[in-house]
């Protein structure tokens, strides 16, 4: 199985990042699944022009993006908030592509403050179905991020171990629900 966490922040010293950093780590070291990270900074999108219905049809520059978001068989977002949302650069990196039908997502939310980004939980709940997508019940509410996450990704409060380890469990368990065995698939 493939999964994508995608880092929503477009900012240089984004304390998110961290999180996803981490995320990337503790999901390598549960599951044998192909885990994989996909910065917003990393992709200057623009504004949307035009949805890409297939890799094909993606411009060539987006096409190492797109291969990635089409093999993708479930999502954690990982976004800071954003005035009692989630960040645009997000949904701007997700309205790009189709719809992601059945597809399991992981909410994971972030803040310096003390509500840990609960208003963009709630936000992104409601556009999880949007697209079409299973939002995972767990999600990871992460406040005084820049206190919980080093530069690396490191867990610094280990008392926020436990947190980590339920929604990555949570999460893992859902996802392999959701994925159909090969042989089961019907044509």
């Amino acid at each position: 199985m493939n999964i994508e966490i995608i880092s929503g922040s477009p900012r240089k010293n984004s304390v998110s990042y961290r999180i996803a950093l981490h995320l990337k780590a503790a999901l390598s070291q549960k599951t044998n699944h192909n885990i994989g990270l996909i910065d917003v900074r990393e992709w200057d999108l623009g504004l949307l022009q035009d949805v890409w219905k297939s890799v094909d049809a993606t411009p060539d520059r987006f096409k190492p993006l797109a291969k990635r978001m089409f093999a993708a068989d479930a999502f954690i977002l990982v976004t800071p908030e954003y005035n009692g949302s989630y960040s645009p650069a997000l949904q701007n990196l997700l309205d790009h592509f189709p719809k992601q039908a059945r597809k399991p997502f992981g909410i994971v939310t972030s803040s310096v403050g003390a509500m840990g980004g609960m208003r963009a939980s709630q936000q992104t709940l409601l556009f999880v179905p949007a697209l079409f997508g299973v939002a995972s019940p767990y999600m990871l509410i992460v406040p005084n991020a820049d206190k919980k996450f080093d530069a690396e990704g490191n867990l610094v409060e280990q008392s926020f171990t436990n947190s980590v380890h339920t929604f990555v469990t949570e999460f893992l368990w859902l996802a392999e629900t959701l994925k159909p065995e090969p042989e089961l698939v019907h044509n």
